[in-house]
């Protein structure tokens, strides 16, 4: 499955899971209701799981490489370069962003049985994550930071494709970084 959406341009989602008039990111993270006060998010079915896993894995994609590894690989984040401070900012909240539609991913994996191979490996790149935001924003080892994000990004679209999901990269924008979703 391709998903081609989000970023400037037009919205084109798979199976219609969001209409023009709404953010493609707004449905995403729409989950099917819970059937009991109690219910495991492990077994509740997630209505268009693999649309939404591919649409949310691929945002975090696009997050990571135009906010974190690009302006990385043009020597933004060193100190004195122009525009840093900003490149900072805008890469805390991609980390962010991130980090948040990876959860959410996770999520669609864990209500679809077709993606539920992709729970372990899935949970194991988030929870990578979780330091890393902090210490980009400090500058602490920017090339460890970096990399593992990419790592990270990478290992989801590799688990995914062997799934025969194609997890390509869709960038956010600003406003979408900043709600985080």
């Amino acid at each position: 499955m391709t998903l081609t959406a989000c970023g400037g341009g037009g919205h084109k989602a798979a199976a219609g899971a969001a209409s023009p008039s709404v953010p493609a990111t707004a449905s995403a993270s729409v989950t099917a209701p819970a059937t009991g006060a109690a219910a495991d998010s492990s077994t509740s079915p997630v209505k268009l799981a693999k649309t939404k896993f591919v649409l949310n894995s691929s945002l975090a994609a696009g997050a990571t490489y135009q906010w974190i590894y690009k302006p990385y690989k043009a020597g933004t984040f060193k100190k004195g370069a122009k525009g840093r401070t900003f490149a900072l900012v805008k890469a805390g909240l991609a980390g962010g962003f991130t980090y948040n539609r990876l959860k959410a991913a996770l999520h669609d994996a864990q209500g679809d049985k077709t993606l539920a191979k992709l729970v372990a490996p899935l949970t194991k790149s988030v929870d990578s994550l979780k330091a890393l935001p902090a210490k980009l924003k400090k500058g602490e080892s920017p090339d460890s930071t970096v990399n593992s994000f990419q790592d990270t990004i990478n290992n989801v679209k590799s688990t995914a494709k062997k799934d025969g999901d194609n997890v390509t990269d869709k960038v956010p924008s600003l406003s979408q970084l900043k709600s985080g979703s």
